[in-house]
Order: structure tokens, then C-alpha cells, then sequence
């Protein structure tokens, strides 16, 4: 957490920020083997925070979905899409690699974003 609030992130998205960090980390835990990296970094307006692990997600859909109420997984892949600006997924043979993007205070979309919030026209 200490990360993202010396980010200048506000409280409420910090606390978004720990959560969907948090989420894929025991995912790490349950699911990978136990063990993994994580990094994090500022980038261009963004916190972005980085796990790698050994577990393969075999869904390229993953955590994008609404998952049915009564399924026994993938709840917590959907939280974390709803958490923080953009979540990317890379899996494969040799494991999944996510990165968590969270916007920063005062920073501005980028025009491609800002064209998908309005419709096609630019703003």
C-alpha cells in the first residue's frame, strides 16, 4: 500500500489499487505454485504493478466475464478488471505474466481513451 499512496493516488483508488494487487498475488500463492515476482513502477501518468508466476490461465477471457454466481472460481479476476484502469494478461507455457494499470491524479487520457469514452469523434 505504501506504493500506491507515494504515488499520490487518491484513498479510494489506492485502496483499489492494493486490492486487485493483492488478488492476483494469492492467486500467485494458490494457483502457481506459491512463488512469483512482482514489480512495481510510475510510467507515463500510470502505477503499474507487474506479477509474474509459473501458472498457466488457460480462458483468454479471464476476469472479463461476470462469472455465474454460483461458480466455484473466477470471481476474484473479475473484481480486479473492475479495480484498476486496464488489466493485461500474458500466459502461456513458460507461465502468465499480469500488469495492473492505474491512471494517476491529474493525468490525462490518452486521446485513443478519451476517443473510446465520447464515441469517435475527438475531444
Amino acid at each position: 500500500s505504501g506504493v500506491a499512496e507515494a504515488s499520490g493516488l487518491h484513498d479510494d483508488r489506492a485502496v483499489e489499487f492494493v486490492l486487485a494487487v493483492s488478488e492476483v498475488a494469492g492467486n500467485t500463492l494458490k494457483h502457481a505454485g506459491g512463488a512469483g515476482t512482482l514489480r512495481c513502477w510510475q510510467a507515463d501518468g500510470e502505477l503499474i504493478c507487474e506479477l509474474r508466476d509459473r501458472g498457466r490461465i488457460g480462458d483468454p477471457l479471464a476476469g472479463r466475464r461476470l462469472p455465474a454466481a454460483d461458480q466455484a472460481g473466477g470471481h476474484g479476476l473479475w473484481l480486479v478488471h473492475r479495480c484498476v484502469d486496464l488489466v493485461e494478461v500474458r500466459s502461456g507455457r513458460d507461465g502468465t505474466l499480469t500488469r495492473l494499470h492505474m491512471r494517476l491524479p491529474g493525468t490525462p487520457w490518452p486521446a485513443v481513451a478519451r476517443e473510446r469514452l465520447v464515441g469517435s469523434r475527438a475531444v
